[in-house]
């Protein structure tokens, strides 16, 4: 995460800013300051037992993925564009001599068999009507889609055909803002693909910002499923001196937001799947990943020993991503916690 200082106001449109491709390091630098910091500490405090091992193995796996990161990041930088829906081909129509009947083979053009009118919807995508609806996956702070290159091609692997990545801009310094572009998107998603719900994986940020659509702009009614991973659900309090940007300090446990979120939620429809670390060193603490809310249909995953980069390329989460996607007609059972190896 990086600190924008010199934006005053908000910044937002339904168009995507592509984020400037030096940001990405410097963006990506807190999470390697507050990894290396919380070495000592964490060895102190365990280095007689295997989690220091699992806490050492976990930092150089986050560091790796963060070199990887930075290569790949370049290339979500841009805007996904969607599927269009096919043109529909128009097919001739016979000309008809006037006074003469019917060509031979058809029947006259009675009010029980007349033509129906040509619809000016164009048809939508082949996704119509599976069983399956789209999934969107929306990145964290100061990062874009390219985050999501392994899970996507899990889904798609193993059966989801509509998997889509929104990147929202970079600038952004309002998270009702970019909850607000959400749907907008979803919207444009259902429309187009037929399809009246969808799934949502958010990777930290992005997470927060589709719980704050669901619950505070009536997004359940278009969210079947949301899946968030390292998400500050209770706020966080990591890397404080990156409080000078406003979506930063959206994000802290007594901000605004995190207050609105906490308030009642009845009859909220959509089933939440929240997996967190306990070596996050982005969440402080760690628990705050969890959703603990009453009125929310939600179930916590505990992962061991992976770190904030690593959960969206983590085969593990992927694995529960799409065990989740598949049961997900089971709702309304009770808030409950697991534990994942």
């Amino acid at each position: 995460m990086q600190a924008i200082p010199f934006l005053a106001t908000p910044v937002i449109s339904t168009s995507l800013f592509p984020a400037p491709l030096l940001v990405a390091p410097l963006a990506l630098a807190p999470l390697v300051f507050a990894r290396i910091r919380s070495v000592p500490r964490q060895c102190a405090r365990t280095l007689s037992t295997r989690v220091s091992a699992l806490f050492l193995r976990s930092t150089a796996v986050d560091l790796a993925i963060l070199a990887g990161h930075l290569l790949l990041y370049p290339t979500g930088i841009s805007q996904e564009q969607p599927a269009h829906r096919p043109t529909p081909q128009s097919t001739p129509t016979p000309q008809r001599t006037p006074g003469a009947g019917p060509p031979p083979g058809s029947e006259p053009d009675t009010p029980g068999n007349a033509p129906s009118p040509t619809s000016d919807s164009p048809p939508l995508l082949p996704t119509a009507g599976r069983a399956r609806p789209p999934v969107l996956l929306l990145h964290g702070f100061i990062d874009n889609r390219s985050v999501f290159v392994l899970l996507r091609r899990s889904l798609l692997r193993y059966g989801w055909p509509h998997v889509e990545a929104l990147n929202y801009s970079p600038l952004t310094c309002d998270l009702r803002k970019a909850a607000e572009l959400l749907g907008r998107h979803v919207e444009e998603v259902c429309a187009r693909t037929g399809h009246p719900r969808v799934d949502i994986v958010g990777h930290s940020l992005g997470g927060l910002i589709a719980r704050y659509y669901v619950q505070r702009f009536g997004g359940d009614a278009r969210v079947r499923t949301l899946i968030t991973l390292g998400t500050p659900h209770s706020g966080t309090r990591a890397v404080p001196l990156m409080s000078a940007h406003p979506i930063v300090r959206q994000m802290r446990p007594d901000s605004d937001v995190i207050a609105e979120l906490s308030l009642p939620a009845p009859h909220c429809r959509t089933r939440f799947l929240a997996f967190w670390s306990d070596e996050d060193q982005i969440m402080v603490p760690t628990e705050t990943a969890r959703i603990d809310h009453p009125d929310l249909a939600a179930h916590n995953v505990h992962v061991a020993g992976v770190g904030h980069l690593a959960l969206p390329v983590s085969g593990t989460v992927a694995a529960g991503i799409r065990d989740a996607l598949s049961s997900a007609d089971a709702t309304g059972e009770d808030e409950s916690a697991v534990s994942v190896a």
